[in-house]
């Protein structure tokens, strides 16, 4: 197993940092490796705020529901979809791009997630911890207007990284049998593969070093899923321009 593997396979969320702020140079630096991820038809769909005002960090805590993180992280970010940027070029061009549709969103969240997770591997490399804050979704009217997002701009995730004060038991991921098909989709294999994951899961929460519980995988996931999550997201998004039929 090769060194980026291993630093691949020991990623855990982190929550609570030392403080020590990141220097401008290091953000800069995982910023420009973040770029380097795959973009959709290269249109490169994102925009990060770097959050180092303290009133807004606070603010942007308080409306993602997570304000304990960011009073200890080094570094506090929101990632946007941005196709501003995009209906800028093309009036440069001396057309009105399309960006009102569904597929537009899908691209979006595919280059934001693509490029966060570049910028993930990079902060972990250096030996920093991190924690994607979906959060952000709670509020995304009000963490627009705090961070002056315009049309066509929408927040997907924030994320705090920082030095960890400690560092987490990697959770157990579903087994590869789960989630890897071969040349069609097998839904039969999931009743026992599934049982023999709550039993790990199981296992690992009643043993981990903090935050024990008894819990499962299925069951989690049947209370996380039994009803809508965040209904105003689509009245949100039209608000920013993404109305399609």
């Amino acid at each position: 197993m090769n060194e980026v593997t291993k630093l691949l396979q020991s990623h855990s969320s982190v929550r609570k940092y030392t403080g020590e702020p990141i220097s401008k140079e290091t953000v800069i630096e995982l910023v420009k490796t973040a770029q380097m991820a795959a973009s959709s038809h290269f249109v490169q769909a994102y925009s990060i705020i770097w959050v180092t005002d303290e009133e807004k960090k606070a603010k942007l805590g308080e409306l993602s529901k997570n304000e304990f993180q960011f009073t200890t992280a080094g570094a506090s970010f929101l990632f946007c979809v941005d196709f501003k940027r995009l209906q800028i070029a093309g009036k440069k061009q001396g057309v009105d791009i399309v960006v009102d549709s569904a597929e537009n969103v899908m691209v979006g969240i595919a280059d934001v997630a693509i490029f966060a997770q570049n910028f993930v591997i990079a902060a972990e490399s250096h030996g920093y911890g991190i924690c994607y804050i979906g959060g952000a979704r709670n509020n995304p009217a009000e963490i627009s207007e705090l961070f002056d997002l315009p049309e066509y701009v929408f927040p997907l995730f924030a994320m705090t990284i920082g030095t960890p004060t400690k560092l987490n038991e990697t959770k157990p991921r579903l087994p590869v049998e789960a989630v890897l098909h071969e040349n069609s989709y097998d839904v039969e294999k999931y009743d026992s593969l599934l049982d023999d994951y709550d039993s790990t899961m199981e296992s690992y929460y009643a043993s981990r070093s903090s935050n024990q519980k008894m819990a499962n995988w299925t069951k989690q996931m049947a209370d996380f899923l039994l009803k809508q999550r965040r209904p105003h997201i689509k009245e949100f998004l039209a608000s920013k321009g993404f109305t399609w039929k």
